[in-house]
């Protein structure tokens, strides 16, 4: 892609197993373009997760997956907080702090319930200012022997 620099990423932490996938990715994209990798925190708003934890240990979660990503090889991470719900504050820090691209899990469901109110990151996909890199999570080897 050439024309393209990209100095700064942003990768939205849930605390979830696709969180974890598209932080593995963005950290590498970071150590590969020498760019900011920024960790962001959304309020929940009014969704409740079980992966979440306790408003008390979120500060303290975060810096451990700052610590993942400079392990992954990141160039230079930051931690930033967005209000409002992951899909609002995603893209509203997106527009406001110049990121250039968002790297962000997703689930990947495709059940009845997300049909209909669409999910996270489709809506992040939709709004964002810069272009959204979407990831899941690596299936199970017997999972995906089964498929193949």
């Amino acid at each position: 892609m050439a024309g393209i620099e990209w100095r700064r990423i942003c990768c939205p932490v849930d605390f979830s197993e696709p969180a974890r996938a598209g932080l593995a990715v963005a950290a590498d994209l970071s150590r590969r373009l020498g760019c900011e990798l920024v960790l962001l925190r959304t309020d929940a708003g009014s969704r409740v997760s079980d992966e979440l934890p306790p408003a008390a240990l979120q500060g303290a979660a975060l810096g451990s997956w700052r610590d993942e990503a400079a392990r992954l090889g990141a160039a230079r991470v930051t931690l930033a907080h967005a209000a409002g719900p992951p899909e609002v504050g995603t893209v509203e820090f997106a527009a406001a702090e110049g990121v250039d691209l968002i790297v962000m899990g997703t689930h990947g469901r495709v059940d009845r319930e997300h049909m209909l109110t669409g999910s996270v990151a489709e809506s992040v996909v939709r709004t964002a200012p810069c272009m959204v890199l979407t990831v899941r999570p690596a299936a199970p080897a017997a999972a995906r022997a089964a498929a193949g």
